[in-house]
């Protein structure tokens, strides 16, 4: 799908996915005022309809930033709870600010420091992970959660095709083995989907919104960790 096939299906996306309210709005509007990328309404609307569908209880968040995408997706499972994970200390404190004032703060717990080295401490099965931290560490961001992903659950992978560093024609050419990738966004983000394409546990495909999210449902195995 080109560019602007994405830019249709958000635009339609938006319009009959779950409505924005006051805190996505204000959170869209620092977004644009600061040029800090956020999945954008369309695929946050389909966080939220995703995470419904599953019933999820138990989430991750690999790279939460000001808590955009934990927002939406609590706004869509009322019964889940999330981690979020931010390197930066400062806009971890944003996401408290924005969760608390749209009443969803008491579900949500907040992990400053790597999203790796916190995740990979826990134990409990997971329903739902988003991934959307550095590019080139998405792969490893899946096999620190794999084995804990319960029957059923989803990871979804933010930036698939598009975003800052990322060359889509070139995600394509190496997805169909015309090229070999670097070692850099785009690398990363190939590296992750060879990586759950082959795991025979997952099934995934793509929901062509935003700048592309990579959704890999959890179909096989034995899932680790408490219940």
């Amino acid at each position: 799908m080109s560019a602007d096939g994405f830019a249709v299906t958000d635009a339609i996306s938006a319009r009959i996915g779950p409505r924005a309210d006051r805190i996505v709005a204000a959170m869209d509007r620092r977004a644009a005022r600061d040029g800090f990328p956020t999945i954008g309404p369309a695929a946050g609307g389909w966080l939220a309809t995703l995470a419904r569908l599953i019933d999820a209880e138990r989430a991750v968040e690999f790279g939460s930033g000001f808590g955009y995408s934990a927002y939406w997706l609590l706004r869509g499972a009322p019964d889940c709870a999330i981690t979020l994970t931010e390197i930066d200390a400062d806009e971890l404190d944003l996401a408290r600010e924005y969760l608390a004032a749209g009443g969803v703060a008491d579900r949500a717990t907040f992990e400053h420091g790597d999203a790796h080295a916190i995740l990979a401490d826990g134990s409990a099965p997971l329903d739902f992970v988003l991934v959307d931290c550095e590019k080139t560490r998405y792969a490893e961001a899946f096999e620190t959660v794999r084995d804990r992903i319960a029957s059923g659950g989803i990871v979804v992978a933010d930036n698939a095709v598009a975003g800052a560093g990322i060359d889509r024609a070139a995600v394509r050419a190496a997805l169909a083995g015309e090229t070999d990738p670097d070692h850099d966004a785009t690398g990363g983000i190939v590296s992750y989907l060879e990586t759950v394409r082959a795991d025979p546990d997952f099934q995934s495909g793509l929901l062509p919104v935003g700048e592309g999210l990579a959704v890999s449902v959890r179909t096989g195995g034995t899932v680790t960790g408490d219940p």
